[in-house]
């Protein structure tokens, strides 16, 4: 045997009774989130910068919300500024990238040199869009208003004639499309 088998198959024993007891005592008392939620939220933020994590958490405030909407900031390294995005928005943000760093910039201010940033320089210098299909926004069914039902003159009420007669509305305002 190796001394790691013996390790695991030795019995796990608590020194006093005290620390038995705390052991398989839990409370069920309700806590405030305020005490529990920096232990959560330690290991995101200790990952990335500050400045970054709330880029990403107030980035609708920061382009606006038509505009955040459609796009999504996805990582910020070196300066780039990785959006994801659908279709033909990857190329309007080509095309406002340049406002977009300034806006962004201007939201933030002169950054320290501790931000990965060297000297002062401001959080973006390039924007990145990057295609993402489950960014895509279904497109909205066209709504147009029902058609006037088509008076059957010789033909005896029932649901029939209502149904038909419903048709014959349609039929109507499609040739008038045309």
């Amino acid at each position: 045997m190796t001394k790691e088998t013996k390790r695991s198959k030795a019995p796990k024993s608590i020194a006093t009774p005290d620390a038995a007891e705390k052991a398989t005592r839990r409370s069920f008392v309700a806590r405030p989130i305020g005490s529990i939620l920096p232990a959560i939220t330690r290991p995101a933020f200790s990952r990335q910068n500050t400045p970054a994590v709330r880029l990403m958490l107030e980035w609708e405030a920061i382009v606006g919300p038509a505009l955040a909407a459609q796009t999504t900031p996805r990582r910020i390294a070196a300066g780039t500024l990785t959006v994801a995005c659908a279709g033909p928005v990857a190329m309007e943000i080509q095309h406002l990238a340049p406002q977009l760093i300034e806006r962004i910039n201007g939201y933030f201010g002169t950054l320290p040199r501790s931000f990965d940033r060297p000297g002062g320089a401001g959080l973006v210098e390039r924007i990145r869009p990057v295609q993402d299909a489950t960014m895509a926004v279904a497109a909205l069914p066209v709504i147009r208003p029902e058609p006037r039902p088509v008076e059957i003159a010789d033909m005896a009420d029932g649901p029939l004639r209502d149904v038909l007669s419903r048709l014959g509305g349609q039929v109507v305002a499609r040739k008038s499309r045309r």
